[in-house]
C-alpha cells in the first residue's frame, strides 16, 4: 500500500530498546453492525510492513520490538482510524475488537461533485469545491465542501482551472477551457466517491496540480463490496429523482473481479421554471489478477444526458416574477419547449497496470481514450428583433425609459403612446402573462411560415428568420501516463509521473430546427449595415449557402493540442521533520485550424502555426512535529502554466488571432498552518498568500457605441457602433490572501461541534493592458483583427465569483444505535461582482468628436458610477439526519439533508456585469434609473432543498 502522508499520520515509531523479546500485535476488525470489515489497508508507520485484514477482519504485526508504535487503518466508505500502543516485553499484544464506523456524510446525501448541476457554463470554474473534499478528516475543508460549496464558496477564492482531476491515473482536465466535465461520470456517485486529495497547493504523490487540489480516484473493480447495491433518491433541485443499482463479484479464485452499475436521474420539470433534466449512468470494471506483484483493469464509463439550463437575470425581472423565473422556455401547443438544450455523450475506456516490481518498487501505467459530442442549442436569428422575453425593448423598464406621450411599436406589432405600452407590459409581467414573460414559439413558426418562398443562392423556399442552432464540441482525447514509486528506506521515497495527451476536438456550429422555415443562410445578418459591400458569407466559396437541419453553419474549426509533463518527486523525514519535494516540467503545443472561410478574415481557413509554450514548476511541504499530536506546517509552490486554448485563440469562431503578448501564467503560493489531531479536538488554523501573474482573461460581449473603425485594401472605412465584441486582458496580476480556521470538538463520545471561519481579501494587483476584437469590424488600421485600448484601471477591485468571509457553525450527533442528526449555521459576505474592464478604459470617458474627456467630468462622480459591486451578505441552516438497519443478510440506510432550511432567496451567487454601454454619458443616463436597462445579470438561490435517501445492500 502506498503510505500517504498526511497531518494524522506523523508520529513515527520510537523504540524503546532493541534487546527485548519480539512481539506479536494482533486485533480484529468489526463495523458498527458488528461485521467484519475485511480488506482493510493496516499501515505500521515508520515500517514496510503494511498489512490487509482477512475475510474475518484479522490483522497482526510480527516481530514487533518494544516500544511505542502507531497504526493507521483505512476501507473505502469507512472513516480513517488512527490507534497508538505501546509494546513491552510480551510475546502476544492482543489489541481487542477496533470498530470502523462508516464514513457518512453529506456526500452520501447526493450532494457530491458527481451531483453538482450547474446550469451555466459560466459556473465550471468552481465546480471542484463543491466535492473538495469528499475523504479527506481535515474539518475546515469538510465543511467547506459540504456545508459552504453548496452555496458557491470557493476556498481561498481560488478558480476550479487551476487545479487537477484525475481518473484512474490520467488528467480529466480539457485541453481548450481548463476545466473538468464532471457529467462524463454524473450519476455515479458510488463508483466515483471517496478520492485521494491534496488540497490546495498542497504537493500530490499523483500529479503536480496546481493551486486549487489534486483530486485522484481508481475505479477498481475489487475496491467495491461484495453483492448488490440499491439506491433511490428523491430531490427538489434540477432533477426530481436518481434510481441507481451497483454489483460487484468482489475477487473470485481465479483472479476475476467484475464491477457494474446504472443510474438514472431524471425530472418532468426542476425547481427552476421550464427545466427538464434526463441523464443516465453506466460502469463496467473488469479486474484481472494475474499474481500478487501484477494486476490490470479495464473501465468503461458513459454517461449520455440531455438537459436544459436556465437564465441569469436582472434585478427587474427578479423583481417581477421571483428566484426561480428562468427566460429560456415557452409554450409550444400547449407544451413547454426550452431553447437551451445541453445533450452529450462522451464515453469513457480506460486501461491500467498494477505492476508491484520489487518491495521497494511499483509502477502504474495508464491508457485512456474519450470520445463523443457535446451539444448545447440556442435561438438565433436574423435581421429580426430579438425574441428573447428579457431583451431590454422587451421590459416595462424600456417603456419607462421614453417619453411617455410619444408612439412607439409594441412586440406584438401594434402602435401604441409609450405610457399604454409601459402600462400593458407591467401588467403581463407581474401578472406572468406567458405570452410576454415566456418565448412565444408559435409567433416564431407564424412569422417564418409568413415568410414569401423566394430565390436564395439557386435554392427556392422560405428563408428562416428564427431558427435553433446546436454549439458542438466533438473531442477526441487520448491519454497515456505512469506512475513510478521506489522506496530506498522507510524514511525516503521516489515519485516520478510522467503524462501524455493528445486533445483534437472539431468545434462548430449546427442547424437544429428551421421552425417551420425550408433553410436559413449561412451568412451575416449585419453585413450589409456593418461592412456594405462585402458578401457577409460565413464560409466563402461553398456550393450551398442554404443550411438546412443537420448542416454546419457560423463556424467551424479544429483545435488541436499535445502535452507532455514530467513530475518528479522525493519523500523524507528526518528527526522532526517531514519533507515533500515535487517538481515539473511541461511542453504544450497548441494550433488551430479552420475549416470556413470567414468574409472578414484572410487567416479563417487552413492549419494556423504552432503555438509552443514550456511549463516549469516546484512545490514543497514541510512539517515540523512538535509532538505526536501538535504540528506546523508549511506549503509553498512556484510554476507556470501555459494558456489553454480558449485563452490562447481570442476569437477561434472567424480567425486565428492569438492574444496579443501572451505569456505563461505564473503562480506563487504560501500558505503555513498549526494543527493540532486528538482524538478529542482536530484545529487547523492557516494563513495563505497566492500570487498571480501574466494571467490572459477572454470576455465576449455585445456592446453599443464602441466606435470601431478599420479600412479595407483600397483605404474605404468602415464605422462599426454596435457589435459582438472580444475583450482581452493580459498580464492581469491578482493576489489572494487570508485565514482560515476549522476546528472540531468531541464534547461527549456521540457529540461533536464544528466550525468554520474564512477571511479573505482577494484583489486585482494592477491595471492590465486591454485589446478588442470584434466580429464585425475585421482586420484593424494597425493590419491586426484587434486594437489596443489601454490600460483597464481597475487595481485594487475585488474579485468576483465567491463570498470573501464566510463562518460556520454546528453540530453532529452520532447514537449509538445507529442513527444520526447534524446541523450547522452559514453566513457569507464580501462577494463581488467582477469588474468590467471595458467601461474602466480611458476609451469609456472620452468623446469619439474630440479625443477628450467628456466635459464636466469628475473624479467624483466616475467613482461614484464605477464602484465595486458588492452582493449582499446572507446566512443560512443546513439540517442532516439518518438511521440504518440490519435486517438479517440485508442493510437498509436512509437519509436526508435540507439546505436552507428558512428558505433564503435573497443571496445572490454569482453574476456579470453588463457592457451593454461603451461610453459614459449612456452608462450613467442608464445607471441612474430606478431600471437599469443593462444592469448586472445575477443568479439567485434556488431556496430551500432537499435530498433523501434510501439504501439498499443485498
Amino acid at each position: 500500500m502506498i503510505k500517504k502522508l498526511s497531518l494524522i499520520s506523523l508520529f513515527t515509531l520510537l523504540p524503546a530498546s532493541y534487546y527485548f523479546a519480539q512481539t506479536t500485535v494482533f486485533a480484529y476488525l468489526k463495523d458498527a453492525e458488528g461485521k467484519p470489515v475485511e480488506r482493510a489497508e493496516v499501515d505500521l508507520k515508520g515500517s514496510e510492513n503494511d498489512v490487509t485484514a482477512d475475510k474475518i477482519g484479522y490483522f497482526q504485526f510480527v516481530d514487533l520490538m518494544p516500544g511505542h508504535y502507531q497504526i493507521v487503518i483505512t476501507k473505502s466508505n469507512y472513516e480513517t482510524k488512527v490507534m497508538e500502543f505501546d509494546v513491552a516485553e510480551e510475546k502476544r499484544k492482543d489489541l481487542g475488537t477496533i470498530t470502523l464506523y462508516s464514513a457518512l456524510t453529506n456526500a452520501d446525501q447526493g450532494l457530491t461533485i458527481i451531483d453538482s448541476d450547474n446550469d451555466d457554463d459560466t459556473s465550471t470554474s468552481q465546480v471542484s469545491t463543491v466535492g473538495l473534499l469528499q475523504s479527506s478528516q481535515d474539518v475546515f475543508s469538510r465543511i467547506a465542501a459540504f456545508d459552504l460549496g453548496f452555496y458557491w464558496f470557493r476556498p481561498r477564492g481560488i478558480d476550479g482551472r487551476s487545479g487537477e482531476t484525475m481518473l484512474n491515473g490520467v488528467s480529466m482536465v480539457k485541453s481548450d477551457n481548463g476545466n473538468v466535465d464532471f457529467g462524463n461520470w454524473g450519476g455515479l456517485n458510488e463508483i466515483t466517491r471517496y478520492p485521494e486529495i491534496s488540497q490546495n497547493h498542497v504537493p500530490s504523490e499523483y500529479a503536480f496540480g496546481g493551486n486549487s487540489s489534486v483530486i485522484y480516484k481508481n475505479t477498481k473493480a475489487s475496491e467495491y463490496r461484495k453483492g448488490f447495491q440499491f439506491t433511490q433518491s428523491l430531490t427538489n433541485r434540477n432533477y426530481r429523482n436518481r434510481t441507481s443499482l451497483r454489483y460487484s463479484s468482489g475477487m473470485n479464485k481465479s483472479g476475476w473481479a467484475f464491477t457494474a452499475m446504472g443510474a438514472r436521474r431524471w425530472a418532468e420539470e426542476g425547481i427552476q421554471e421550464g427545466t427538464f433534466y434526463d441523464a443516465y449512468g453506466a460502469y463496467l470494471g473488469i479486474e484481472k489478477k494475474f499474481s500478487d506483484k501484477h494486476t490490470m483493469t479495464l473501465n468503461f464509463i458513459g454517461a449520455p444526458y440531455r438537459r436544459s439550463t436556465a437564465s441569469p437575470s436582472t434585478q427587474e425581472v427578479y423583481d417581477y416574477r421571483g428566484v426561480h423565473y428562468n427566460s429560456y422556455w415557452g409554450y409550444q401547443d400547449g407544451k413547454q419547449r426550452s431553447e437551451r438544450v445541453r445533450k452529450g455523450f462522451q464515453p469513457l475506456f480506460q486501461l491500467q497496470d498494477f505492476w508491484k516490481i520489487n518491495k521497494n518498487s511499483s509502477l502504474w501505467t495508464s491508457v485512456s481514450y474519450q470520445f463523443g459530442k457535446d451539444k448545447g442549442s440556442r435561438l438565433d436569428w436574423q435581421n429580426v428583433p430579438n425574441p428573447s422575453p428579457t431583451y431590454y425593448r422587451n421590459l416595462p423598464s424600456y417603456y419607462d425609459s421614453l417619453d411617455p406621450n410619444a408612439s412607439v411599436d409594441t412586440p406584438a406589432g401594434s402602435a401604441t403612446t409609450v405610457q399604454q405600452a409601459y402600462q400593458a407590459s407591467m401588467a403581463a409581467w407581474t401578472s406572468g402573462d406567458p405570452s410576454v414573460t415566456q418565448i412565444n414559439w408559435d409567433n416564431l413558426y407564424r412569422r417564418n411560415m409568413q415568410q414569401p418562398a423566394g430565390n436564395y443562392y439557386g435554392q427556392t423556399g422560405r428563408r428562416a428568420l428564427y431558427y435553433l442552432v446546436n454549439d458542438v464540441s466533438d473531442d477526441k482525447i487520448w491519454n497515456a501516463a505512469t506512475h513510478f514509486v521506489h522506496n530506498f528506506n522507510d524514511n525516503i521515497r521516489f515519485l516520478l509521473n510522467v503524462s501524455y495527451q493528445n486533445y483534437r476536438s472539431e468545434q462548430y456550429r449546427e442547424v437544429k430546427d428551421l421552425l417551420g422555415a425550408d433553410f436559413v443562410l449561412n451568412r451575416d445578418p449585419f453585413a450589409a449595415t456593418n461592412q456594405p459591400g462585402k458578401s457577409g458569407l460565413f464560409n466563402e466559396g461553398e456550393e450551398n449557402v442554404t443550411k438546412r437541419v443537420g448542416d454546419k453553419m457560423t463556424y467551424d474549426y479544429i483545435f488541436r493540442r499535445q502535452e507532455v509533463k514530467v513530475n518528479p518527486g522525493l519523500k523524507f523525514s528526518t528527526g522532526k521533520f517531514d519533507a515533500f519535494v515535487s517538481a515539473m516540467a511541461g511542453y504544450s503545443s497548441s494550433n488551430r485550424e479552420g475549416l470556413f472561410k470567414h468574409y472578414l478574415y484572410p487567416d479563417s481557413k487552413g492549419e494556423g502555426t504552432d503555438y509552443n509554450f514550456w511549463n516549469y514548476g516546484i512545490k514543497g511541504q514541510l512539517i515540523y512535529k512538535l509532538n505526536g499530536r501538535n504540528f506546523f506546517v508549511y506549503n509553498g509552490a512556484y510554476y507556470s502554466q501555459a494558456p489553454y486554448l480558449e485563452d490562447l485563440f481570442i476569437n477561434p469562431r472567424v480567425n486565428g488571432s492569438v492574444a496579443p503578448n501572451i505569456r505563461n501564467m505564473v503562480v506563487n503560493a504560501n500558505d503555513l498552518s498549526y494543527v493540532i489531531s486528538t482524538p478529542f479536538l482536530k484545529l487547523r488554523l492557516t494563513g495563505y498568500l497566492v500570487d498571480t501573474e501574466n494571467e490572459t482573461s477572454v470576455q465576449r460581449f455585445f456592446a453599443d457605441g464602441i466606435q470601431l473603425s478599420n479600412s479595407d485594401d483600397q483605404g474605404n472605412q468602415t464605422i462599426v457602433q454596435s457589435a459582438f465584441v472580444t475583450q482581452v486582458m493580459t498580464d492581469v496580476k491578482k493576489r489572494n490572501m487570508g485565514a482560515e480556521l476549522g476546528v472540531d470538538v468531541k464534547i461527549l463520545p456521540t457529540l461533536s461541534l464544528q466550525g468554520l471561519a474564512s477571511i479573505g481579501q482577494y484583489t486585482y494587483q494592477n491595471d492590465p493592458v486591454t485589446y478588442f476584437a470584434s466580429d464585425a469590424t475585421g482586420v484593424f488600421s494597425n493590419g491586426l483583427s484587434y486594437i489596443n485600448l489601454g490600460k483597464a484601471y481597475i487595481k485594487n477591485y475585488r474579485q468576483g465569483g465567491t463570498p470573501q468571509q464566510a463562518y460556520s457553525l454546528g453540530f453532529r450527533y452520532n447514537n449509538p444505535k445507529y442513527w444520526w442528526v447534524g446541523a450547522n449555521w452559514n453566513y457569507f459576505d464580501d462577494n463581488y461582482l467582477d469588474p468590467s474592464a471595458l467601461i474602466r478604459t480611458e476609451g469609456f470617458i472620452q468623446n469619439n468628436n474630440s479625443s477628450t474627456p467628456y466635459y464636466n467630468l469628475t473624479e467624483s462622480e466616475l467613482r461614484r458610477v464605477l464602484e465595486p459591486h458588492r452582493l449582499p451578505s446572507s446566512f443560512f441552516l443546513n439540517v442532516n439526519a439518518g438511521k440504518s438497519w440490519v435486517i438479517g443478510k440485508y442493510y437498509v440506510l436512509i437519509s436526508a439533508t435540507v439546505n436552507n432550511i428558512l428558505d433564503n432567496t435573497k443571496y445572490i451567487t454569482g453574476g456579470f456585469e453588463q457592457t451593454r454601454n461603451a461610453k459614459f454619458p449612456d452608462f450613467v443616463q442608464d445607471n441612474d434609473r430606478e431600471f437599469t436597462l443593462f444592469g448586472p445579470k445575477y443568479w439567485y438561490t434556488q431556496g430551500r432543498s432537499y435530498f433523501v435517501n434510501l439504501q439498499f445492500r443485498f
